[in-house]
């Protein structure tokens, strides 16, 4: 159903408030670039410490100015099945071409605890939705027999992996089948992980760099492995560097840089430091996107 490179999407804040302006400007440059989805409202978007009126505004504004020229996959997971529940009934109620739904952080729940939450905001909204699993923020791991299971019901399409284990596209397409849609939520092994059976990846980088992940996505589709691997490692000191400090503080100086919006995040995440910001931009030198 997805495919290609999808940007998990910075939210730009000005003054502590989400800076509309320089966000649709922001997602019209995405698309112009050759990005094939958006996701708003990601960890990427600092979704966690948004408000509910701010979270459902930006979805409302990345469906405006996408206009239907690409998919957009919103970020509506919560640790709060109810909650959940409610933010995917909106994006479903926006226009969303799907829902990225998070693991609950914080609360463990068991497996049988994950299927009945998914279960649930399954059946209350009418949206494609992808399990987003990501055991280093959430704690919890969601097991490939779970996820076949989850994957039983009609609108569980797919699954964002970002537990940057390479067998684990392999066991899962082996255990739920090739159409099942996944998408890595690791920039550093996307080649790996597309070479295992995926079909796209969920980007940090393609904030910043969107061209190129999207065309080493097109090479790698093309069968032009030599553009394709070229371009992996044109970009890998980049993705590397995006992750020096927490996200999205590096990727958020990074767009700074391209004077895209401010490198302003909301606390708890925070300014990066001076020899983060020294690494980012040695890296951005180096991919060839900054002089």
């Amino acid at each position: 159903m997805f495919q290609g490179s999808f940007v998990a999407l910075i939210t730009p804040l000005k003054d502590g408030k989400v800076d509309e302006d320089a966000y649709r400007a922001f997602v019209d440059w995405q698309v112009e670039e050759g990005t094939d989805g958006l996701i708003p409202c990601g960890t990427t978007g600092e979704s966690a410490t948004l408000s509910h009126d701010e979270h459902m505004r930006v979805i409302e504004v990345c469906l405006e100015v996408a206009d239907g020229r690409v998919p957009v996959v919103a970020g509506t997971g919560s640790n709060s099945t109810d909650e959940a529940i409610m933010l995917t009934r909106h994006a479903k109620e926006a226009g969303a071409d799907g829902a990225l739904v998070v693991t609950p952080y914080y609360n463990k729940p068991t497996q049988e605890g994950l299927y009945r939450h998914y279960k649930a905001i399954h059946d209350a909204a009418e949206l494609p939705i992808l399990i987003y699993n990501i055991p280093g923020r959430c704690v919890i791991d969601m097991s490939v027999e779970t996820m076949a299971r989850i994957a039983g019901l009609p609108r569980i399409v797919g699954v964002k992996d970002a537990t940057a284990d390479l067998t684990r596209p392999l066991q899962t397409r082996m255990t739920i089948g090739s159409d099942f849609c996944q998408m890595s939520g690791e920039d550093a092994t996307v080649i790996p992980f597309l070479a295992a059976g995926g079909h796209g990846c969920i980007s940090v980088t393609a904030n910043v760099a969107p061209r190129m992940c999207a065309d080493m996505h097109r090479a790698w589709r093309d069968g032009e492995l030599t553009t394709t691997m070229t371009l992996q490692d044109r970009l890998m000191p980049l993705h590397l560097a995006l992750f020096c400090e927490s996200s999205p503080g590096p990727v958020k100086y990074a767009a700074s840089l391209l004077g895209k919006c401010s490198a302003e995040t909301r606390l708890p995440i925070c300014e990066i430091a001076d020899a983060s910001k020294a690494r980012v931009k040695d890296a951005m030198v180096g991919a060839g996107l900054l002089n």
